[in-house]
């Protein structure tokens, strides 16, 4: 049996993929055996009536122990 934590993190990009890997990027700096990422929430950031940025809530799950 293994142990898994969640941890959420949120994050901007340029496309909602871009901003996936960002939060992607940033809990692999301290956190080890990443397993999946949920993604909760996506916002559209608008300029001029146009869609500029995406931010996104994300659910990183790990191994913690098994």
């Amino acid at each position: 049996m293994s142990v898994v934590k969640v941890i959420e993190i949120l994050s901007e990009g340029k496309t909602i993929e871009d901003a996936i890997n960002v939060a992607l990027a940033e809990a692999s700096k301290t956190v080890q055996n990443i397993k999946t990422v949920y993604l909760k929430d996506t916002q559209a950031l608008i300029e001029g009536n146009k869609v500029k940025r995406y931010r996104v809530n994300t659910k990183i799950s790990f191994v913690v122990g098994k």
